[in-house]
């Protein structure tokens, strides 16, 4: 089959480039995913993100390497590895970059300002939305404010120092993944074809442009040639993996694993980062938290007739609920670093919740000197990739 454009990964990225490219009646679009449709009813209630963490059907469940600094421990990764990819099983949180990260680049036409009609078109699209207040939300808040934290009604506004609530990626009670937002309207068109299933193996090259794709959906070995361009779209850690069991990467590492060398491209792979978070968990005084609701009977079907009736309460909840965007040190020119507050605790992502009342305050930092790596560690593309996040 010969399409104009073929895109691997039909994820945050591969869906609006999929909607975008067969906005045009002229050109051929083929959309390729690893994983499946999009149809499991986790995957649309917001709180749902819960249930798939450990879901291998939906998520690579990657894990790091033994990581030195962390006393060996691995590190769990999801990523989506569904139409939405990881926009259909993440927290649904929305936070815009800061923008002195964009002008940091010195790219031109990457800077904040060019990129913010991008950020304000693409929050329509997904219809980003508030939350639903809470009692225990309320008195973080008042507690940071206490601390001389000033309120934030709007992250992505003019600064995004202060506390408030999240917006997140859900409209009237239902997550708008890239797959909901993006393809599923485009997925009418008859230039646009999506394959679920189909795992790339290789990118297909002439000479060094790339001609095409080599997928396996099932038992079967498909190739497909791009006429225009060859599109990766598998994240972070996807994308540099496919370039490698392609030929393109570290020389040394792709002779090691029997590949032919393509294009020596020493960095692909290289400089991975990002920011990790540490948890708190806080007894709460009161049972006014999602745990004691999920120990009552009475309150979980409460809980079940208010979502399915109304579309609201606690299943409408995103990863966080309040905020606080802080500087560590007062003479800090930006915040470096994002508290999270949910009104639930569980010791383990994804986990059964605590017995007792409880909730969680979490921090993660936002400017990160940490890079690692990621890079193939065989031949296998089934097999996962090694991840360090040093």
């Amino acid at each position: 089959m010969i399409y104009d454009y073929v895109i691997v990964g039909a994820g945050s990225a591969g869906c609006v480039l999929a909607s975008r490219l067969s906005e045009d009646s002229s050109i051929k679009v083929l959309l390729l995913e690893a994983g499946p449709r999009d149809t499991d009813f986790w995957i649309h209630v917001p709180l749902g993100y819960g249930k798939l963490f450990a879901r291998t059907d939906v998520n690579w469940a990657y894990e790091s390497e033994p990581e030195p600094a962390l006393n060996g421990r691995r590190i769990f990764t999801p990523r989506g590895r569904v139409l939405g990819g990881s926009s259909s099983i993440n927290g649904l949180v929305y936070i815009r970059g800061q923008p002195e990260d964009f002008d940091g680049w010195r790219i031109p036409g990457w800077d904040f300002a060019s990129l913010a009609p991008y950020f304000e078109k693409a929050e329509r699209q997904l219809k980003v939305s508030n939350l639903e207040r809470h009692e225990l939300c309320d008195a973080f808040i008042a507690s940071a404010m206490a601390l001389g934290i000033p309120r934030n009604d709007d992250f992505n506004g003019a600064t995004q120092e202060g506390t408030g609530y999240y917006r997140a990626t859900a409209y009237r009670g239902r997550r708008r993944s890239t797959a909901t937002a993006y393809l599923r309207p485009a997925e009418r068109r008859p230039n646009l074809r999506v394959e679920v299933g189909a795992l790339a193996t290789r990118i297909l090259f002439e000479g060094k442009r790339a001609v095409g794709v080599s997928y396996r959906q099932g038992e079967r070995l498909q190739t497909v040639r791009a006429e225009k361009e060859v599109l990766l779209a598998g994240g972070a850690f996807n994308s540099p993996q496919l370039l490698e069991l392609s030929g393109v990467g570290p020389r040394e590492l792709l002779e090691k694993h029997g590949i032919a060398v393509v294009h020596d491209a020493p960095k692909v792979g290289e400089r991975l980062q990002d920011h990790f978070y540490v948890r708190t968990f806080w007894r709460s005084r009161r049972a006014i938290t999602l745990n004691d609701d999920m120990a009552s009977l009475w309150r979980k079907a409460r809980i079940g007739l208010q979502y399915l009736l109304k579309k609201t309460g606690p299943l409408t909840v995103s990863a966080g609920h309040a905020a606080a965007f802080v500087r560590t040190k007062p003479w800090l020119r930006r915040p470096d670093a994002q508290i999270y507050f949910i009104n639930f605790s569980t010791a383990k992502r994804g986990g059964v919740l605590h017995a007792h009342s409880g909730f969680t305050c979490a921090m993660s930092q936002l400017q990160v000197e940490s890079r690692g790596s990621v890079h193939i560690r065989s031949a296998d593309p089934a097999a996962p990739p090694a991840i360090r996040y040093n």
